[in-house]
């Protein structure tokens, strides 16, 4: 790079090094499948790597781009391999990749109609299609926000101030004892004490149970408090499980309060096929959360929230500024600064539009599908092996089950030996899973939407796990 105060290389040095980029990325891509799924290196290790000042003087991309692929790269879990079975995996797809690659290159604002209009016209455009596609009405919008924490928190700031006046005192909100930890984030932030949340056990399928709710509602009108809201699941982290979304939504109307759904993981199922009956009444939300960063296979950061009136948006979020008066819009052009927490903004929506545009959504139904087949796959692999059994049946892609060996062992023991399997797996780069605790148990947990993976995959991962249970039953647990 040449010349006082440049920041621009000049253009061979930039398609040189863009190039170098790109074929980095696809060379990953291309060879993902041969690769083992990362490394968690230790604090001390990271420290010692990264505690150089940034140079006074720059360095070649050559040099710094080998340093990206060696020493950050390579020590991340790479949560598109088709092994990553950890928490929810992003598959991400090469389209959506280039979309954002875009989207960064251009820098595009879209906090304001008056920088963006065809940007804020596509998301505008896509919001449409979502809520079209989960049965919202007409009059329902959106927008696109960073993922499902920040949906759950602009979802239910709408609800506080539609239904509240944003006045908290007495109000209740009503959940199953699956409910995602953003939810407690988003209300804490909104000024709910904990004390607001009345967590309602679960079925025996981890489901938020209507009549228990109604009993619950009753209760606590009964002594003086205001039940304002419930959050029900579209397939939760823990088990993929869907609440009765229909005798919730009849209790929120009967009821006059709101009805949230955090659907971030499994409301993007409603494109596919195999799902349409469980996700059949995601239309009856009053604001419904999703992440196309899921589900839709986006790379990250790209979550939906969407509302049954988009006017409540603008009520909720709408703030005046001399600054901005010249940002004013009129009619139909809205400005995304007014409907969500953001002024500055990405244009997140151009990964997705590139995506659907160059796939077309049957590859994406046949995805979403696909996933669902997989989870399927690995819960009958699963039984036919005497050292598990299986804790939550395939749902939406998710399946839990426990090592329970072969020989007799106590609960708290196959707790402490299935706590210690998942970290006996990363270890070996070959695999990623994850437990969680479901009836006070800790049991295996395997998310399956990565279209990458095959049947082979499950196959091998599943007999590490049973094996890493054994070594761990004769030698005693560590982790």
């Amino acid at each position: 790079m040449s010349g006082e105060g440049r920041l621009e290389p000049d253009l061979e040095e930039m398609r040189r090094d863009g190039y170098a980029a790109i074929d980095l990325l696809v060379e990953h891509l291309a060879t993902l499948s041969d690769r083992t799924v990362g490394h968690v290196g230790s604090a001390g290790e990271m420290a010692e790597l990264f505690s150089a000042d940034p140079p006074d003087r720059g360095r070649p991309f050559a040099e710094v781009l080998s340093h990206v692929e060696k020493d950050i790269f390579g020590n991340s879990l790479l949560c598109n391999h088709p092994r990553y079975f950890a928490f929810v995996p992003g598959p991400s797809n090469f389209y959506g990749v280039l979309g954002d690659v875009l989207a960064s290159g251009f820098n595009v604002f879209t906090g304001t109609w008056l920088e963006s209009s065809g940007p804020a016209a596509l998301e505008l455009s896509l919001i449409d299609w979502l809520c079209r596609t989960v049965g919202l009405p007409p009059q329902s919008g959106g927008l696109f926000v960073s993922g499902g924490s920040v949906a759950n928190l602009t979802g239910l700031a709408v609800a506080r101030r539609d239904r509240l006046g944003d006045r908290t005192d007495d109000a209740v909100i009503y959940c199953s004892d699956q409910v995602h930890a953003s939810v407690d984030k988003a209300l804490y932030l909104l000024g709910f004490g904990s004390y607001q949340l009345h967590r309602i056990g679960a079925d025996r399928h981890f489901r938020l149970d209507p009549d228990r709710l109604r009993l619950a509602i009753a209760s606590d009108r009964a002594q003086g408090k205001q039940p304002f809201c419930v959050v029900a699941n579209a397939g939760s982290t823990n088990t993929g499980a869907v609440d009765p979304l229909a005798p919730l939504a009849d209790i929120c109307s009967d009821e006059e309060m709101w009805f949230h759904i955090d659907g971030a993981y499994g409301a993007s199922a409603a494109l596919g096929r195999r799902s349409g009956e469980l996700l059949a009444d995601l239309g009856r939300a009053d604001s419904l959360v999703l992440d196309p960063h899921k589900w839709m296979f986006q790379p990250y950061e790209i979550g939906a929230v969407l509302v049954r009136d988009r006017v409540l948006l603008a009520e909720t979020f709408r703030t005046s500024a001399d600054y901005m008066q010249d940002a004013k819009t009129i009619g139909q052009e809205i400005n995304f600064c007014d409907y969500g927490i953001q002024l500055s903004r990405g244009f997140r929506a151009l990964k997705l539009w590139v995506s659907l545009q160059c796939l077309g959504l049957d590859a994406i139904r046949e995805a979403i599908d696909r996933g669902i087949v997989l989870a399927e796959v690995a819960a009958r692999e699963v039984e036919r092996d005497d050292r598990f059994e299986v804790t939550s049946p395939a749902s939406l892609g998710i399946v839990t089950f426990r090592y329970v060996g072969n020989g007799p062992c106590g609960d708290a023991r196959l707790d402490e030996i299935n706590r210690a399997i998942p970290h006996e797996i990363v270890a070996t780069g070959e695999a990623v899973v994850t437990s969680t605790v479901l009836d006070s148990r800790t049991v295996q947990r395997m998310c399956l939407i990565n279209p990458r993976t095959s049947e082979d995959d499950i196959r091998r991962t599943i007999t590490m796990l049973a094996d890493a249970g054994d070594r761990l039953t004769r030698s005693g647990t560590r982790n």
